[in-house]
C-alpha cells in the first residue's frame, strides 16, 4: 500500500505521524543528534533522546522545536525529512501530501518556515492546520456544529486553550507553559529543597511516574538519583508526589489564567455552551494525574480527558487531510 497522506503532530516534545486508514504509525522523540564536526546528522527520534545528557563534545543532541515553534530550521527539516522517509518507507512511488499542526500563535514567519521545511523533506503539497482545531477533530469534537466547543491543548511546550464554533476559533490563547516547564519546575524544586541536580530526563520520568496536580490520597513515591550540589557525590533520595504537586503549581496557575482568558473573551451564547457540555483536555500533558478535577475546581465547569489525549491532534491532522473538503474553512493555509 502506497502512502500518499501523511498527518504530523510537529510537537516539541514528540513528533506523531498519522497515515489515514492506519492510524498513528509514528511517535518518537522530537530530538536530533549532530555531529560538531561536519554538521551531519547522527540520529533522530527516539535514538537521539538517549544521548542527551550523554554526549561527547563532538556531539550536541538537541530539540529544534522550541515552544512549539522552529527554533532551528536546517535541524527541523532534517527530523521532519527522517520522520516524512520512515512513513513512506523504501518504496516512494509517489510524494504524499502532508498536513502539519502548528500553534495557533505561531507568526506567518514560522508557519512558513514550516510549511518550507516540510516541502524540502519531501512533500508534494503541505497544509497548515492550528493545534486546537486539530485536537478537536482528533478528540471527535463537532467543530462545525452552530455550538460552543472548548479544547484545551497541553502540549509539551505549549498549552493552547480555544473556544470553537462553526469550524473556526472564536477565542483563543497559547501559553509557553506545559509538559516541558513542568520538567523545569520539578528538577528546580528538587535543587532548592534537597540541594540536589537531576536532569532533563530524570526530571520527566518524575513527572510520568508520580506527577499530580493536585494531592493524591494516596501518596506516591519514587527513588531519584542524581549530584549532590555541595560535594558533587551521586545521592539518592525519595520524592513524594506532593512534592511533585508543590514543585509545578506556578506552572498549572499559568494554564488557569490562560483558560480564564479565553472565556472572558467568549461571546455569552457560546460561554453557556462550555458551562453545560464542559472543556476537553487534549495533549500528552493531560496525563498529568487529577489535571481535570484541578481545573474543574477552578475554573468551575466539567472538565473531560480525550481519549488517549497524547494521539489527539495527530489524529485530527490525519482526519482534516482525509477530508479537506469537509474542513476547508478550519484550515489555515490550504496552499502556498
Amino acid at each position: 500500500m502506497f502512502i500518499r497522506k501523511i498527518g504530523i503532530d510537529l510537537g516539541t516534545a514528540n513528533v506523531l505521524v498519522y497515515v489515514p486508514k492506519r492510524g498513528i504509525i509514528l511517535n518518537e522523540s522530537s530530538v536530533v543528534a549532530i555531529s560538531t564536526i561536519d554538521k551531519s546528522v547522527l540520529a533522530v527520534g527516539n535514538e537521539a533522546k538517549e544521548m542527551i545528557g550523554r554526549t561527547p563534545d563532538t556531539i550536541v543532541a538537541k530539540k529544534p522545536l522550541k515552544d512549539g515553534v522552529i527554533a532551528d530550521y536546517k535541524t527541523t527539516e532534517a527530523m521532519l525529512k527522517y520522520f516524512i522517509g520512515k512513513a513512506l518507507g523504501r518504496i516512494r512511488i509517489f510524494k504524499p501530501e502532508v498536513m502539519v499542526s502548528i500553534p495557533s500563535g505561531a507568526t506567518p514567519t514560522e508557519r512558513r518556515a514550516v510549511h518550507d521545511a516540510a516541502l524540502a523533506a519531501g512533500a508534494k503539497d503541505v497544509y497548515i492546520i492550528k493545534e486546537p482545531i486539530a485536537a478537536a477533530i482528533g478528540s471527535n469534537i463537532p467543530i462545525g456544529s452552530a455550538v460552543g466547543h472548548m479544547i484545551v491543548d497541553m502540549g509539551g511546550g505549549t498549552t493552547e486553550a480555544a473556544v470553537i464554533s462553526l469550524g473556526g476559533i472564536i477565542s483563543c490563547t497559547s501559553v509557553r507553559v506545559a509538559g516541558n516547564k513542568f520538567d523545569a519546575a520539578i528538577a528546580s524544586y528538587i535543587r532548592r529543597k534537597y540541594n540536589l541536580a537531576v536532569g532533563e530526563q530524570t526530571a520527566e520520568k518524575i513527572k510520568i511516574e508520580i506527577g499530580a496536580a493536585l494531592p493524591l490520597e494516596k501518596k506516591l513515591k519514587m527513588k531519584v538519583k542524581g549530584r549532590e550540589m555541595t560535594t558533587g557525590l551521586p545521592k539518592t533520595i525519595s520524592l513524594s508526589s506532593d512534592d511533585v504537586t508543590e514543585a509545578i503549581q506556578n506552572e498549572l496557575k499559568a494554564i488557569i489564567e490562560a483558560i480564564k482568558l479565553v472565556l472572558y473573551d467568549t461571546p455569552p451564547e457560546l460561554s453557556a455552551d462550555v458551562m453545560e457540555k464542559g472543556m476537553v483536555l487534549a495533549g500528552g500533558s493531560a496525563l498529568l494525574r487529577n489535571i481535570d478535577e484541578f481545573i474543574s475546581q477552578i475554573i468551575g465547569v466539567p472538565v473531560f480527558i480525550a481519549d488517549e489525549p497524547l494521539l489527539s491532534v495527530a489524529r485530527g491532522t490525519g482526519a482534516a487531510l482525509d477530508n479537506l473538503e469537509a474542513y476547508k474553512k478550519s484550515i489555515l493555509v490550504l496552499k502556498w
